[in-house]
This record gives C-alpha cells, sequence and structure tokens, in this order.
C-alpha cells in the first residue's frame, strides 16, 4: 500500500497497517461514543476516524484485488 498517507500529513501513524489502523478507529468511536470532549476536539476525533476509514478500506480493496489476481491465475484457461 503506497498510498496510505492522509493529506493533512499526521506523520508517522499514517504508515499503519490494517490492524492498528482498525484498533485506532476503535478508540476513535469509543471516545465519540463516551462523550465528555468539546465540539472542537469531537469534529478532530470524527475527522481522525474517517482517515482511518480510509486506511482500513484502502488496505481492505488491496487484498480484494490480490484475492482476485489469485482466484483469477487459477481458473482454467476456456478454449
Amino acid at each position: 500500500m503506497a498510498d496510505q498517507q492522509g493529506q493533512h500529513g499526521a506523520g508517522p501513524r499514517e504508515s499503519l497497517g490494517y490492524e492498528q489502523a482498525r484498533d485506532e478507529l476503535l478508540q476513535v468511536v469509543r471516545q465519540l461514543e463516551t462523550g465528555g470532549t468539546t465540539l472542537e476536539e469531537s469534529l478532530a476525533l470524527w475527522e481522525r476516524g474517517e482517515e482511518l476509514a480510509k486506511v482500513c478500506q484502502r488496505w481492505l480493496d488491496g487484498a480484494r484485488a490480490r484475492l482476485d489476481a489469485a482466484m483469477a491465475a487459477e481458473e482454467p484457461v476456456e478454449e
């Protein structure tokens, strides 16, 4: 996944693997559900959650493409 970087360039977090991004996304969701944050903090959490969801989706899309390619390579060629 070469393009794991978000537009805001948040540093080393951008090279997260799927599991890391998913775990951080779960933490963000818990914080939002718990409440007790200011509007500004909630908006920042929401934005980070959106970025993390995109990272996860890119990983899943890449995995799906690899599976599809592997399955297509195994299919017999019709003549």
